[in-house]
């Protein structure tokens, strides 16, 4: 985990702590995207040089049919203030989806950073 990362991790703990944040976890299915055509649209949005606002934790892999990312971020609002990067990098990397992508919040009831 980068030290940024390690950064937000613990600044999310203590607004927890002090009863003041509820992280929202959000799940995305990619029908048919292959990890060369992630690396591609990733590089194009560049959340590693230029980290998104209120984003907690990011992971991504294969899954059956194509790309799966779980993130973790400090609110639902700031996941949506980033998503247009995301399309905007698809876009860039001329990268179409087989359809909409498959998108789930869920509460995040406990984070456990290393």
């Amino acid at each position: 985990m980068s030290q940024g990362a390690r950064l937000a991790v613990r600044r999310f703990l203590l607004s927890i702590e002090s009863g003041f944040a509820m992280a929202v976890g959000i799940r995305i299915k990619l029908a048919g995207i292959t990890q060369e055509q992630f690396d591609h649209v990733h590089d194009q949005v560049n959340p590693d040089r230029t980290p998104p606002k209120g984003l907690l934790f990011h992971a991504s892999g294969p899954i059956d049919g194509g790309w799966g990312i779980i993130d973790f971020w400090e609110s639902r609002a700031d996941f949506d203030a980033f998503a247009p990067r995301i399309v905007e990098g698809m876009a860039a990397a001329g990268i179409e989806a087989q359809g909409p992508p498959d998108i789930k919040e869920f509460p995040v009831h406990e984070m456990i950073g290393a």
